[in-house]
């Protein structure tokens, strides 16, 4: 099957390649033009394990290629998806800007029945919308379907080859038909249902994960009082098959592109229906807590931040991404900022951008060298690498050897062997 995907961001991109990778013909189009020249070239624009390999050798096959031109990309293609960012507005509600102009787009380069998929995390009601605006481009006839995509940043690739689920928001058999055919070759339940439940359905997974990540960082809060240890309470629920252990982590909460945009989301349409979410509401206020509490706790035990000299490890919001859309990390960053820390951060892949985030942040080129006279080291980030660091050489450089473990990623023993004091999120 011939398709257009338009964008070339992480969904745009992982989508197109894996696509390509089972057999599609996949054209992928981006209105930046120096963004398409680098991937003809096989450079890519995001850091995501396997990616790069993948798009090679797709290109290599003549399966996969990349254009500004809608109109080459539409050529004899039998489905476009649209697959572009919404970001979120300063309300919380989304900014459909572009799926409208990728829309409107498609529509002027229809030549014939085509299904066109939202990719994108969309608003409920957002297919009858894209429906509205390709008919104002067009008398061609068509479809708009939603497919929701569910990818973590990070795992992105195997996530799309290997899916739990696929769900195909749709009110036409025709166009239904036709994505059962496009996923064909991915081994898992095809579950068809209307848009509004299909476009709801992405929304309410995230915010349920979202709200199991501030649930355990609530029992985390509880945990520091009362002497309990949280991984082992999460332990001891996370086995209840009704519960389950993942998205159980105490730590500075979640971040990324996806749970804060969408949560966000969700809440702006209560706001607008007038209906109340309560949980929602709690899931946000307990994410923005949860990096606030470790912030506190770091403060307490040097007796004040103003003028403290602070290293930080990790600024992606998760590991194996270069991500720092809503990091946690650059939230506790920021925070440590405001209270009069001067501080300077380490991060094996991602980059700062001041402009981004609103503020200056100096930057080291390994652990070690912003470890150098602090009097705290703050794990923010659970890249592998900070499981291995060199606490003989940290202890050398440091000023106070007091480590903060936001993610409880090490091993406590051996700190503690080394004699440094250890702080870890709902534990003693």
């Amino acid at each position: 099957m011939k398709l257009a995907v338009v964008g070339t961001g992480y969904v745009g991109l992982v989508s197109g390649a894996c696509l390509a990778d089972v057999g599609h013909e996949v054209v992928c189009v981006d209105i930046d033009q120096s963004k398409v020249d680098r991937l003809c070239q096989g450079i890519m624009p995001i850091y995501e394990p396997g990616l790069e390999e993948v798009v090679k050798r797709n290109v290599a096959l003549g399966r996969l290629s990349f254009t500004v031109s809608m109109e080459e990309a539409m050529r004899d293609a039998q489905v476009a998806m649209i697959a572009v960012g919404t970001p979120s507005l300063s309300d919380g509600s989304v900014n459909m800007s572009y799926v409208e102009s990728a829309a409107r787009s498609i529509g002027k380069n229809l030549l014939a029945y085509t299904v066109v998929v939202d990719k994108s995390t969309v608003p409920v009601g957002t297919a009858e919308w894209v429906r509205s605006v390709i008919n104002e481009e067009t008398d061609m006839k068509f479809d708009v379907v939603s497919v929701p995509e569910f990818l973590r940043e990070g795992h992105a690739l195997s996530d799309f080859m290997q899916p739990h689920r696929i769900v195909i928001g749709s009110d036409s058999l025709i166009a239904t038909e036709k994505m059962m055919e496009l996923f064909q070759a991915f081994d898992c339940p095809k579950i068809a249902m209307d848009p509004r439940s299909s476009e709801l359905t992405k929304y309410a997974a995230n915010s349920f994960l979202a709200m199991k990540i501030g649930f355990i960082n609530e029992i985390a809060s509880l945990c520091e009082q009362i002497g309990a240890d949280v991984d082992e309470v999460a332990e001891g629920i996370g086995l209840d098959p009704r519960i389950g252990k993942d998205f159980l982590r105490a730590g500075l909460g979640w971040g990324g592109s996806c749970f804060p945009k969408d949560v966000r989301a969700v809440k702006s349409l209560g706001d607008e229906l007038g209906v109340p979410l309560p949980i929602i509401n709690a899931t946000l206020d307990m994410n923005q807590l949860a990096r606030a509490r470790v912030v506190d706790r770091l403060q307490v035990v040097l007796g004040g931040l103003e003028g403290k000299k602070v290293g930080v490890l990790g600024i992606a919001f998760k590991p194996n991404t270069d991500d720092t859309r809503e990091s946690a990390a650059v939230a506790v960053v920021q925070m440590l900022k405001e209270r009069g820390a001067d501080v300077s951060a380490y991060d094996p892949i991602a980059e700062f951008h001041a402009d981004q985030h609103g503020f200056e942040l100096v930057r080291g080129s390994s652990p070690y060298e912003i470890a150098e006279g602090v009097e705290a080291l703050v794990i923010a980030t659970e890249w592998d690498e900070f499981k291995n660091l060199d606490f003989s050489k940290l202890k050398a450089v440091m000023a106070r050897t007091l480590i903060v473990d936001a993610r409880n990623m090490l091993d406590p023993e051996i700190v503690a062997k080394h004699g440094f004091e250890y702080l870890r999120v709902g534990k003693k």
